[in-house]
């Protein structure tokens, strides 16, 4: 067998490596403005009744854990209906009243392992002050201008990142990462941390450059 014979099926196998490396994320077309202060910016599109978005949460929150300091992290429910828009709005008025570090993780646990209809007005406000959080200043705050604005905004960011399914993951505007995309759900951090490694470098920015959160 000539040399040249022989390179041919190393070629090919190299060149699928590469094709399989590049699927593991997608480009944002266009890309979209981040507001971090020049900071990598990660966002997280989710939704509170998605199943997926549920188990993903620990491999979010073991994440943060080790998050490089020039890194931000966003959260961002998703919301291209109404019927989504309701769970987006909990997120939403949570987060106006300080309350979302202790909350985030209850939400998910209420709808996904007890079952709880959170979109119901009557079931929520029981579920609310079971929990420790005045119906009445949810209520209020619920009906606030920032909670307004932070939906609207909600509503444009998934039209302008044409955000199709969830959860996916925005690195810096300009790429997104999914399940999908990444080949399992245990992989879609790993392709972030390689996608902010890309935006260092495009950046000129080298890896040593970046300070990180000691665990």
């Amino acid at each position: 067998m000539s040399f040249r014979k022989a390179l041919v099926p190393f070629l090919f196998l190299l060149a699928t490596a590469f094709a399989a490396r590049a699927a593991e994320y997608a480009p944002v077309e266009p890309p979209q403005p981040t507001e971090s202060d020049g900071k990598i910016e990660v966002i997280e599109f989710f939704w509170y009744g998605c199943p997926h978005c549920y188990h993903l949460e620990p491999l979010v929150n073991a994440w943060l854990k080790t998050k490089p300091e020039d890194v931000v992290f966003k959260r961002v429910p998703a919301y291209p209906s109404e019927s989504w828009g309701e769970l987006a709005r909990v997120f939403y008025t949570i987060q106006a009243m300080g309350l979302l570090p202790q909350m985030h993780d209850k939400i998910f646990d209420a709808i996904h392992k007890d079952g709880v209809n959170l979109v119901n007005k009557k079931i929520r406000e029981q579920w609310l002050a079971k929990n420790g959080v005045d119906p009445a200043k949810y209520e209020q705050v619920e009906k606030s201008f920032t909670v307004a604005s932070d939906m609207q905004r909600a509503k444009q960011m998934t039209i302008n990142y044409k955000v199709d399914s969830v959860p996916r993951l925005i690195v810096n505007g300009k790429y997104y990462v999914s399940g999908e995309t990444a080949g399992s759900p245990e992989r879609m951090f790993t392709v972030v941390d390689e996608l902010i490694a890309k935006i260092r470098a495009e950046n000129g920015k080298s890896a040593s450059a970046a300070t990180h959160k000691k665990k």
